[in-house]
């Protein structure tokens, strides 16, 4: 009798353990705005890699919601985010001030909220970035060295309304304005888009051809820029100086002229194109997640994480021959045509604090474990 009282005992504890539920995962929201580019398409993988990291895959419920450029349906989202139990949202904000108030009342309810790449400028947020004035001034002091001081530029600006775009354009023309042999001869919006910088250009070289411009500064758009002077006849040596982004394309053309790269056709290919190059890194998205479910366990943080410029020139372009992370970590920054077809993909996926996400985070949105 003793016996099967033991037996009855543990059957019972077996099935006890058997039918304790699992602990309930942790509700984040990724609210985006605009993602009509390349960069926001691949920040957006590298969340969802990292809410399927093994690290976070057991915490983190992530659902995404896309407001686009419309500030009003961005608050409209939030404050539906935060009725239907949402611990944190991690935000592409389309204004640093627009969602000021939706964002304090999510804070008063507890709810974490982190911006990434743009700000938000109500102090309950968190937000992780790089310095984007100190992108605008870097670059457009390069741009000035490399003309001397002196010639005709045509500006490609981002988003309008964002504060990357605000604080990079506003960084670059103070430098520019100090020197008055400077003339920005054309200006235009590219929202960060590769197809948008060939529309804007193509209507300023209506009225103004290759010949009256010296050089570039392009939020978003060098490649194409130096893809339509080849086109239009221009040799690899005549190229324009460009200051801009870090897109894969343009970091290939930056390789010097002759260099063999798998893939490599029409004008995506080594030209020694003169460049500067830098990016906002698409994983400040998947950095501000980790730092979301920090949050939520408790941890305390800094209201603002400044993330390591990424800045590229012809002299420390470095190809990445198989893109696993431990060779980012040896810093090569730029990808074959082979492992990256799309020329407008950034380049710039590297952080030796996440490993959670590499190449196939950045691509297709899978971890690194």
């Amino acid at each position: 009798m003793r016996t099967i009282a033991r037996l009855g005992l543990a059957t019972l504890c077996a099935f006890a353990s058997a039918v304790v539920p699992a602990a309930a995962k942790d509700k984040v929201f990724l609210s985006m705005s605009y993602i009509g580019n390349d960069w926001q398409a691949e920040a957006a993988n590298m969340v969802k890699a990292m809410a399927a990291s093994k690290e976070l895959r057991d915490k983190i419920d992530l659902e995404v919601q896309v407001a686009g450029p419309n500030a009003q349906r961005q608050i409209q989202q939030i404050n539906a985010m935060v009725q239907a139990g949402a611990k944190a949202i991690v935000v592409y904000p389309i204004s640093p001030t627009a969602l000021n108030q939706v964002v304090k009342n999510a804070c008063s309810k507890g709810v974490k909220i982190v911006a990434y790449d743009a700000e938000i400028t109500e102090p309950c947020a968190y937000n992780v970035t790089i310095d984007q004035a100190e992108a605008g001034r870097r670059t457009a002091e390069w741009l000035v060295d490399k003309l001397g001081g002196k010639g005709n530029v045509v500006l490609i600006t981002g988003v309008p309304g964002t504060s990357v775009d605000t604080a990079r354009t506003a960084a670059a023309k103070e430098v520019f304005s100090k020197h008055p042999d400077i003339k920005i001869v054309g200006e235009a919006v590219g929202m960060w888009s590769q197809a948008v910088a060939r529309t804007e250009l193509s209507k300023l070289l209506a009225t103004r051809g290759w010949k009256d411009i010296d050089g570039l500064w392009m939020q978003v758009g060098c490649y194409t820029a130096n893809s339509m002077q080849i086109e239009a006849g221009a040799t690899p040596a005549e190229l324009k100086p460009c200051a801009g982004e870090g897109s894969n394309g343009g970091r290939v053309q930056m390789l010097k002229e002759g260099t063999e790269v798998e893939g490599a056709d029409g004008t995506y290919k080594p030209m020694g194109a003169p460049r500067i190059s830098y990016a906002s890194p698409p994983y400040s998205g998947a950095y501000a997640l980790k730092l979301a479910s920090e949050l939520i366990a408790g941890k305390d943080a800094p209201h603002h994480t400044t993330l390591p410029l990424p800045i590229v020139t012809n002299e420390t372009v470095k190809l990445c021959e198989t893109g696993s992370w431990e060779e980012m970590k040896a810093g090569c920054n730029v990808f074959k045509p082979s492992i990256v077809p799309n020329p407008g993909w950034f380049a710039s996926i590297f952080s030796e604090q996440l490993p959670e996400v590499g190449l196939n985070a950045a691509l297709v949105g899978q971890p690194e474990n």
